[in-house]
């Protein structure tokens, strides 16, 4: 006799059902006792299975291990059980739940409510599917992003070093998912949140990007209405009062593995030249992933990080100052312009002296450095946007939310080739 422990039952059915099986009270009774159960045209006999066209139809398979088993069979709310009760079509249906702009944002809500008082439940699988679908269709149009331009400068998306990157990101994943992008400036004369907003809902503009903070990470007062209104995320940098949602390069980790690619090739006291201001705009995580790093060096050989860097734009003394009591032999830094002052203290790279760019870039593709994949960083943000978009999220929570990018190694000729390390 098949024990208690041993009662199993499988069903497989395409038709998404599910089942609820309940043991009954255990006895000796004959294993020709029959149980009998109807669901859903299912009629179910120990040791047998018949099932009407109508199931079959469903290709509905029962494995029935034992039959002191009673079975349950409630079908699954499906989209058009939601399609049917809010009397509008599937498709409508679909849109709604990916809160899409076209349809109105009432009935966008209606159907939301309706859909979870049922009990409905998006089936993972079919969503991968059809999200896959759209996505190799082609990106047709679907809505308007706004990509805003935080930084004092208006022509910084064309002309900073850094801030082109996250632009050149947010614009490819926006045109590949359907969207189009809107550029403003955040310091245009008479804009503020209010006009901002208005200038949004005239064009059907659905979530915000802001990139371009690169001297603070407080975003003005005066648009605070926009951030509590649509959703929107920062690049490059976390924000404060408020904090929203940020997409940026992990600086931690790759201040880490820029001293462990030093250590690898041989040097022994790498040193970091940074300008305090950018340290506290990542919330020192560069220096911190610096300092963790010389953990596993000796103490003799830790050198004292060069925050000064822009009073030694006009004083240089005070980066000569630091070397000549640091002695470091390789220098981990943001600034091109260092290799320029190394060379006015007759010091040769790399015969004298290594350099690692923190920010490797192509313009300067003979540096050696970590490369901070900003462009990703910019399609981690629409990413983010998008999402928060279809589950009508809001920019202001109590857990902001945060994607950091990894970096990686290019090698370059301002370090000491690696065979020279052997």
């Amino acid at each position: 006799m098949v024990s208690k422990e041993d009662s199993r039952m499988m069903l497989k059915s395409e038709d998404s059902f599910a089942v609820e099986a309940v043991t009954s009270a255990w006895s000796d009774a004959p294993k020709e006792r029959a149980m009998k159960t109807r669901a859903n045209g299912m009629f179910m006999r120990s040791g047998r299975t018949n099932v009407n066209n109508a199931a079959a139809s469903k290709r509905t398979s029962v494995c029935l291990l034992d039959s002191n088993v009673s079975f349950h069979f409630v079908k699954r709310v499906s989209m058009q059980d939601v399609a049917q009760a809010a009397g509008v079509s599937k498709n409508s249906v679909s849109l709604a739940l990916r809160n899409s702009p076209e349809i109105p944002s009432k009935t966008r809500r209606r159907i939301a409510l309706l859909a979870k008082k049922m009990g409905y439940r998006k089936n993972p699988t079919v969503a991968h599917l059809m999200a896959q679908l759209r996505k190799d269709a082609g990106g047709g149009y679907k809505a308007t992003l706004a990509l805003i331009n935080a930084h004092h400068d208006r022509e910084a998306f064309i002309k900073h070093p850094t801030i082109p990157s996250y632009v050149e990101g947010c614009r490819r994943r926006a045109a590949l998912s359907g969207y189009s992008l809107d550029e403003f400036w955040l310091h245009e004369e008479g804009l503020d949140g209010v006009k901002l907003n208005r200038i949004l809902r005239s064009r059907n503009i659905r979530g915000v990007i802001i990139a371009g903070l690169m001297n603070d990470n407080h975003l003005p007062e005066r648009f605070l209405t926009t951030w509590k209104k649509y959703p929107s995320v920062v690049t490059g940098v976390r924000t404060r009062d408020p904090a929203l949602p940020f997409a940026c390069t992990d600086h931690h980790i790759l201040a880490m593995h820029a001293v462990e690619n030093a250590l690898r090739l041989g040097y022994r006291r790498p040193g970091l030249v940074l300008d305090s201001t950018i340290d506290r705009l990542v919330e020192f995580r560069f220096t911190s992933g610096y300092l963790t790093s010389l953990g596993q060096i000796p103490e003799s050989n830790r050198v004292k990080p060069f925050h000064n860097v822009t009073e030694a734009r006009h004083d240089q003394s005070l980066f000569k100052c630091w070397y000549a009591a640091e002695r470091p032999d390789v220098i981990l830094t943001l600034y091109h312009e260092v290799r320029r002052w190394l060379g006015g203290m007759d010091l040769k790279v790399p015969e004298d002296i290594g350099l690692i760019q923190l920010e490797w870039r192509p313009d300067h593709r003979h540096w050696a450095g970590m490369c901070q994949h900003n462009d990703i960083v910019g399609e981690a943000a629409v990413e983010m946007l998008i999402s928060m978009i279809h589950h009508d999220e809001t920019s202001i929570t109590q857990f902001p939310r945060a994607t950091m990018i990894g970096s990686s190694w290019v090698d370059g000729a301002t370090v000491k080739d690696t065979n020279d390390a052997l």
